[in-house]
């Protein structure tokens, strides 16, 4: 994968500090090259634990989007660790609308045998927002989540590519830091350390500093391009 080629990106993302954790790293190497990207946040992620007046997750998200270089976030608006409530149609529907929209040449999506139950179904919902119908998206790719892809059964995460990440690891860390209220004490997968440490063990399997990981959902070669 080649990450300076696209033009627009879109980061589909369950809940809020996911795009983060996910793709941090590569989102933030697409805004450096000049590339547009866009995020979608399905769930407002802070009801359910913290009541309907939230701890101002919003606002999170605005300064990890501004701290990797995202041009917009739009959120969806579902409730969190609700989606199994509506039905699949509903989710897809915004998700469609927003694709048709904005037309992105490349998308990362949560991949969908986590153990966290929205990130399934928001994968479901991805994939047919982003079937090659209208317009052929040229890559799709699925990213996994620290705390909820390595605690799912089969531990089916099969990662095909690798970015490296060497350059915008701190980038993605401080991104993080954005999302005071989801940070854990080391060793929790979701503390800064534990972060920086699994994007440098992905990193070390193919001799970089740090890397971020993905399985390829789709790739289209158009005619007379030639695959990089």
């Amino acid at each position: 994968m080649s990450t300076p080629s696209p033009s627009r990106v879109l980061v589909i993302a369950a809940h809020p500090d996911d795009e983060v954790l996910g793709c941090g790293g590569t989102v933030a190497l697409h805004a450096r090259a000049g590339d547009e990207v866009y995020g979608a946040i399905a769930c407002e992620g802070e009801s359910l634990r913290y009541g309907a007046g939230g701890i101002g997750q919003a606002q999170h998200t605005a300064r990890a989007a501004e701290t990797l270089g995202l041009r917009e976030v739009r959120h969806l608006g579902f409730s969190d660790q609700r989606l199994d409530t509506v039905t699949l149609t509903d989710i897809i529907a915004p998700l469609e609308q927003l694709v048709r929209g904005l037309r992105p040449d490349l998308v990362y999506c949560q991949y969908g045998g986590d153990v966290n139950r929205d990130h399934e179904l928001l994968f479901k919902a991805a994939l047919v927002a982003t079937r090659p119908t209208e317009y052929c998206i040229s890559a799709v790719y699925a990213f996994d989540t620290a705390s909820s892809t390595e605690w799912a059964f089969p531990r089916s995460f099969v990662p095909d590519t690798w970015v490296d990440i060497s350059e915008t690891l701190e980038t993605k860390i401080a991104a993080m830091a954005c999302y005071q209220t989801e940070l854990r004490a080391y060793p929790h997968p979701r503390s800064l350390e534990a972060l920086r440490i699994r994007a440098q063990a992905w990193g070390n399997r193919s001799c970089m500093d740090a890397a971020e990981v993905f399985m390829t959902v789709r790739r289209i070669h158009r005619h007379g391009q030639a695959p990089h």
